[in-house]
């Protein structure tokens, strides 16, 4: 048995404000081949969640730390809803369909989240990134990152 402890949790946060990306994940399942997929992501203000889908995989998620919205977008960047989850918001979690543009911006100091999805994992399929957001790492990603914690419905968030 694992146990979710308090200070696994306060590990996690620790490890994603040392890590240059400013989150990190913990996985609950096995391996990448295990059917289902079950993961914390610990993340800070300012790690930068690329708008993406998954083609063929719902998600699920819950907040259970701090407050983290979602942002669901059209084919070409344009927000189509904006959801703040987390214990202190009126929404915890959701489940997401399959082939929906979204990202997440942390919004308070620091973040967990608890995600499930359909295995196996892969890499080269798990997520496909929205080709009008800018790669992780490039000089554009923190003023989109910034414009996208921003953001209200209607806004077009698309690169210039």
């Amino acid at each position: 048995m694992e146990l979710i402890t308090t200070d696994l949790l306060s590990g996690l946060l620790a490890q994603a404000g040392a890590n240059p990306r400013l989150r990190t994940h913990h996985n609950i399942h096995e391996s990448p081949a295990d059917p289902v997929q079950r993961f914390f992501v610990a993340a800070c203000r300012g790690s930068y969640f690329r708008p993406h889908r998954h083609r063929q995989r719902a998600e699920f998620a819950m907040v259970i730390r701090g407050q983290v919205d979602v942002i669901v977008l059209d084919d070409f960047g344009k927000v189509l809803q904006r959801l703040s989850l987390g214990p202190d918001a009126q929404v915890l979690g959701f489940e997401m369909a399959a082939d929906t543009w979204h990202a997440w911006a942390v919004m308070s100091d620091e973040a967990i989240f608890f995600e499930l999805k359909q295995g196996p994992y892969d890499p080269q399929t798990a997520a496909e990134f929205a080709p009008w957001s800018p790669a992780e790492g490039a000089p554009q990603a923190t003023p989109f990152m910034l414009k996208l914690r921003q953001a209200k419905v209607g806004d077009q968030l698309a690169r210039d």
